[in-house]
Parts: C-alpha cells; structure tokens; sequence
C-alpha cells in the first residue's frame, strides 16, 4: 500500500509518501524560498573562467548561476540521466543541434550525437561565451551552501508521459521499457508526431498508455515551448520566462508514479489544483485523490510528525536493538553501524549479518527520507564470509533501486566500507529545516524559525480542535516571540478567526530558542503536556 500524504498551509508544502505503514519519503517546500531546479530564465553572462571551463550567469538571483562549458553542449550523455538511462537514436538522419539563445545574442547548445556515448570535445568557453551577452538557461541543480545554481543551456520539459527538448533532434526511449513491441510502438509513434527541430525522450510511464494520450503531452509541451520562446523575446536579462508549477503540483510531479494506490490532500483549494491536473496528466492517479475532512490533523492521524521531527536525530534504531549514527558534513555523509542491544541468539557472525541486513533495509529509507545526496560512506559491522558480504551489499542494493533519485553502490572495500553515490539536485532536508546554532557558532544545528513556526501553528491548531479553549498564551523565546508577532501576525490573526481562540504571544527568554509552551489562561496548565 502507497500512499501520499500533502499537508498544505499559507506559508508551505508538505508532502509524505508512506509505503506498508512506513514514512520512506518527506519533501517541504515554503513559498519565500521556492525550487528553481526546472525555471528558464534568460541570464547575462557575469564573468567567464576558461581556467575551469565555466561561467557565471547573472539570473536574478542573489548567487549568480553556474554554466560550465559541457553544459553548452548538448549530448547523449545529458539525455541518459533522465529516467534510469536512454537508449537514443538520431531523428531524420542525424542530429541540427542549434543554440538555444535568440538571434545574436544566445548561447550555443552545441552538437547532438547519435546512439555513441563517447563524450564531445568541447570548445574552450571564452570562444562561445562573451562578457554581457544574453543567453536563455535551465536550472538543473539548486543552490546549495555556498554554490548558485547549476545551469544548462539546453532545455528540457519534462511532460507526464514525454520529456522535450528543443533544438535538437532526437528519439529516445527509457531503457526501463524492456518489450521490445512497446519499443517498436513508441519509436514509430513519436517519429510520426515528433514536431521539427525538438528531442522527444519517452518516459518510463509510457508503457502500456494509448496513443493520444501522448500525443497530446508532446503537443502541450510543444506550445509550452513556443510560449517560452515568445516571452524571451520580449524580455531583457536578467528575466524568468518559465516558472515551474505550483507547489503542490510541482513536488507531485517529483514523486508521481502509477503504483500509488491513494493521494490525500488536507487543503480544498490545493485538492481541486491537484484533480485538473491529475487528469490531464494521470487520470487514474485523479480517480484515487482525495480531499481530507477530518478535524484531527493529517499529518497528526499518519503519526507523520513524529518521524519527521526524528530526522535531525544522529541516531536511527533499528528493529531488534540496533541503531545507525548518521554524521552529515557538506563533503560526505558517514553512517556508522551497531549492534547495540541486539545480542543475537546462536553466534556473534550471525548477530552481525542480521543487524547488517537490517541497516542495508533502513539506510536507503533514511537516505529517502532526508534527501541526502553525494557521497555516502557506511560503515556495515566487520564480517568475516565473504557470501555474507555479498548478501548485505545486494540487500543495500535492491532497496536502493526503489528511490526516485539515482544512486549506486559500490563493491566492499579494503576497509569494509560501502561507498554510495546519490544524485543531488537540492539541498537535504537537515539543511532545509535547519539554521546554523546561535549558541555553538555553527558546530551544531538547530530548527529555523520558520520551522519552530510551523509547530507553533500546528499546536494551535490541534488545541482549536480538540479542546474547547477560548484563551491561549504562547510563551517563547524571545527571538521566536518577535518572530511570531512580526512574521506570523497574519497567521495568528486567521488561527483565531478559524477556532474562535484569542491567541496571546509572551516572550520568556528563560526558554530555549526551539523551546515554547502553549498556556491555558483558564486553567494555567501547559496544553503540550495535556495533548502530547
């Protein structure tokens, strides 16, 4: 059973996907710091630095976006990425690559290629690159620590059923379509339908879909294109001239798939949003949608809460006694292994392959739930058979097949450690729901207060309907209480509007900065205490 769970309020997104009873994976997204991985913009270039091959792009951004030169350059290798691999065949006998600017004044996306994979050489940039010149690009990672956006210049739009790219002029068929007549099918379909000058890519949710269904998505994604194409003309740089969808529908189509089996959506607006969508795009995913009613808080009857708030613990148990010690850095993240209370019942080797297989089961749950990407380095409890070795390395890698973003394991090393790559387009959720600690300088993480917000709102909520109290004091640190009454006014205001309680905000420096209590001014008691 797989079910996703989207929490909507004013100020963010939320959406969990909860697999057999399991939390596997949780995305959040506020409208003050919306995604830009998917938005075209049309950019001038800043600075250009053939020492590395690269240029900085003035977006509009506060960090200028980062082009490197093979990002210039459209290949066969940018069209594996997507969907697992690609297998990729040269549309009408070859390849018209062609710039993606506009006149003088765009940049170059470089030769297409055929079904060879070697990569292209590529020119140096400072010869297809001018200080000042304007030039259309994708964000195709966000901006992470220190580091602006990854940028391309070869578009892509990504559809339900087809992925678009213009100025090219390719087919290509996700190498997860494994018949060999639905291949057939779809090649022969796209080359019919296939418009001029454009790169068609079949998903993998193309098999088994009728022939007009996709038709209409190459069709959309092809007016979507003109219109972008339209609005750069008209734009001067730095401009966006394609957004993303909504918050809602955008982070759906992160995760959206034909074997969720139920969508709950607790906001009626963001629900209706959702259903137009779903049935351009999916319509038996729209059929199993469903607003929730219930005066218990999603999130709250899904038991979502509590995991979530257990992501910034170091320490995952695991069943049986065990548990994982999970160091993030911004080089790599390391997960120790223990066997801790398990003490097993025949002998030490078996105690230790079992909490092994238990932590190669829980490990890609984590590496899900958090969006933790880069390199990871585990660190599996020392066994001496090397069949054991194998047995816990293709368990690590059988669960890490159900991710939605590509990640590979490789062999046991030397020192038995396991390296595992996972691809990063957005920064991890520690770093999303976290600032930097006022009190250690940096050296520990605490929640931001966007997130101390968001459970302060959420308590209230849970008071409003599960309790007949009309006067509740909220007692914070004084940093959160300024926040609260400077940033939330409105919140608050809506809060006492919709549950009929007159909310009150008291700042106790006393408290720590993650620290509140939501008072009863009847009865004095701490409501936290009374609901938990």
């Amino acid at each position: 059973m797989k079910e996703v769970l989207i929490n909507t309020s004013s100020l963010e997104v939320r959406v969990a996907t909860i697999e057999d009873g399991e939390l596997v994976d949780f995305l959040i997204e506020r409208e003050a710091t919306r995604r830009l991985v998917g938005d075209v913009y049309l950019g001038r270039v800043n600075a250009i630095l053939p020492g590395i091959q690269a240029a900085f792009i003035d977006i509009g951004y506060d960090k200028a976006g980062f082009l490197h030169a093979s990002d210039l350059a459209a290949s066969a290798e940018a069209l594996a990425e997507m969907e697992g691999g690609v297998d990729i065949e040269g549309a009408n006998g070859g390849s018209n690559g062609r710039g993606n600017g506009r006149g003088g004044r765009g940049g170059r996306s470089g030769r297409g290629r055929g079904p060879r994979r070697e990569k292209p050489d590529v020119p140096p940039i400072d010869q297809m690159l001018r200080k000042g010149q304007e030039i259309l690009v994708q964000v195709t990672k966000e901006a992470i620590g220190t580091k602006g956006p990854r940028l391309t210049t070869q578009i892509s739009l990504p559809g339900r059923y087809v992925v678009y790219m213009p100025n090219m002029d390719y087919l290509g068929i996700s190498r997860r379509i494994e018949s060999r007549s639905e291949r057939t099918r779809l090649k022969q379909l796209i080359s019919r339908k296939k418009p001029a000058n454009c790169a068609i890519i079949a998903r993998t949710a193309c098999e088994g879909i009728e022939d007009k269904q996709i038709i209409r998505d190459i069709a959309d994604l092809h007016k979507q294109w003109q219109e972008i194409k339209k609005h750069s003309e008209k734009e001067q740089a730095p401009a966006a001239v394609h957004e993303e969808v909504g918050l809602v529908v955008g982070l759906m189509r992160d995760i959206l798939a034909d074997d969720i089996d139920r969508i709950i959506v607790d906001n009626d607006k963001e629900y209706k949003k959702l259903v137009r969508h779903l049935r351009g795009a999916a319509p038996n995913l729209a059929r199993r949608t469903h607003l929730y009613k219930d005066k218990i808080a999603l999130f709250d009857k899904y038991k979502v809460e509590q995991e979530v708030d257990k992501t910034l613990d170091r320490k995952v148990w695991l069943k049986k006694g065990g548990y994982l010690i999970i160091e993030q850095t911004e080089a790599l993240v390391a997960i120790d292994v223990n066997t801790g209370r398990f003490v097993g019942k025949k002998n030490q080797e078996e105690t230790i392959v079992e909490t092994n297989l238990l932590a190669a089961r829980e490990v890609p749950r984590q590496l899900r739930l958090r969006d933790i990407g880069g390199i990871i380095v585990i660190d599996f409890i020392d066994m001496e058979s090397e069949s054991n070795k194998k047995k816990v390395l293709a368990e690590l890698r059988h669960y890490l097949r159900k991710d939605r973003a590509r990640s590979k394991a490789f062999a046991v090393s030397d020192l038995g450690l396991v390296e595992v790559s996972r691809k990063r387009v957005r920064p991890s959720l520690w770093n999303f729901v976290s600032d930097d600690c006022p009190y250690c300088k940096g050296l520990g993480k605490v929640s931001s207060f966007d997130t101390l917000a968001g459970k302060v709102e959420r308590w209230i909520r849970r008071v409003g309907a599960r309790t007949r109290e009309r006067r509740v004091q909220v007692r914070a640190n004084t940093s959160l209480a300024i926040f609260l009454e400077e940033e939330r006014a409105e919140v608050i205001q809506e809060l006492e509007k919709k549950y009929g309680i007159q909310i009150e905000v008291q700042d106790d420096p006393r408290l720590h900065r993650e620290d509140f209590k939501l008072i009863s001014l009847s009865s004095f008691r701490d409501l936290r205490q009374d609901l938990h």
